[in-house]
């Protein structure tokens, strides 16, 4: 497998965050469109037992990782042990990556600081319509949901490990563009989740020397594999997914939860390999031939893959600064 970066520009507000499971579904519907259904089913062949076609990465500020969730002993103080600014430092310059890990919270900086821009959300007012009237009704319930909006300015990298011998680059970047001139995620139909993709170019996932755990880039699902339980860090979360394109009108929209690890885990197994990627897919057909994850398109699967670098964790009983 090939490791690529794919630099893309915000041109709207998003909906839905750019992570890496969420991006990976709306390729499969992208590639489905695009090569059709057939070839979709060969290239998720295999998916579900370690060997995923693509694994794609949450879209990072351009030049930064994500900081480790390592508890905060693990790193050396900044001046003044400032513990609220300590909280909002979340993104890694890369030109620090080499430096060891215990020093990255002074290198780390806050997402209001990054030239390149992030994210922020802002509530955007809504209000259900009488379609029959044309008017509220008389019910008037106003409520709010979520739009995350990226500045002037700002520009994201995605991570991607490629099998180029299941799918090639050109299709990949086809799709990933025509995810961007469609629109990404909730309320891509009213104008959400455009983007543009800058360049598409072969890059490589850095490894420290003597690294010895993964930090992740995108959620990932780490159960029930083989890890060193006591040097494993993360935050977890439930992804409540539902079928986007056409799935939508497929009966049921709404998929079985996922409990995934966050972005910027820290795995470290129990025999550590160089590898590009970690994790596993989940979904698919079960033992029964029920969909695991959908009754209304019982092949559907979710990507528990995650993009990975290599980073050199202290001895037990050596990581406190």
């Amino acid at each position: 497998m090939i490791a690529c970066v794919a630099h893309i520009t915000p041109r709207s507000a998003f909906g839905t965050p750019l992570k890496g499971d969420t991006l990976f579904g709306q390729l499969c519907w992208a590639l489905r469109n695009r090569l059709g259904e057939e070839v979709l089913t060969q290239l998720l062949d295999g998916y579900t037992v370690g060997r995923p076609f693509v694994v794609i990465s949450d879209a990072l500020p351009a030049g930064h990782l994500p900081r480790p969730a390592l508890p905060g002993h693990w790193f050396k103080p900044l001046p003044g042990d400032d513990r609220k600014a300590a909280k909002k430092r979340v993104w890694l310059p890369v030109e620090h990556f080499a430096a060891p890990v215990a020093d990255w919270l002074n290198h780390c900086r806050a997402a209001s600081e990054l030239p390149s821009g992030s994210a922020q959300a802002h509530p955007h007012p809504h209000n259900a319509i009488d379609r029959r009237t044309g008017t509220t009704g008389k019910g008037f319930a106003p409520y709010s949901m979520g739009r995350q909006w990226y500045g002037k300015d700002a520009a994201l990298d995605i991570h991607i490990v490629l099998d180029e011998s299941r799918l090639s680059i050109a299709d990949l970047e086809q799709a990933l563009r025509d995810i961007g001139e469609l629109g990404f995620g909730r309320d891509a139909g009213i104008g959400l989740g455009r983007y543009r993709v800058d360049a598409f170019e072969p890059a490589f996932l850095p490894s420290q020397p003597d690294a010895n755990a993964w930090l992740t880039l995108a959620p990932c699902a780490p159960q029930g594999l083989a890890w060193d339980a006591g040097r494993c860090f993360y935050t977890v979360f439930t992804r409540f997914g539902r079928h986007g394109d056409i799935g939508v009108h497929r009966g049921n929209p709404f998929k079985a939860p996922v409990l995934l690890a966050n972005t910027g885990a820290v795995l470290a197994p129990k025999s550590y390999d160089n590898l590009p990627f970690t994790g596993q897919g989940l979904g698919g057909i079960g033992a029964d031939g029920e969909g695991i994850l959908s009754k209304a398109i019982p092949e559907t699967v979710h990507q528990g893959y995650a993009p990975v670098v290599g980073i050199s964790l202290p001895a037990p009983g050596q990581h406190k600064p």
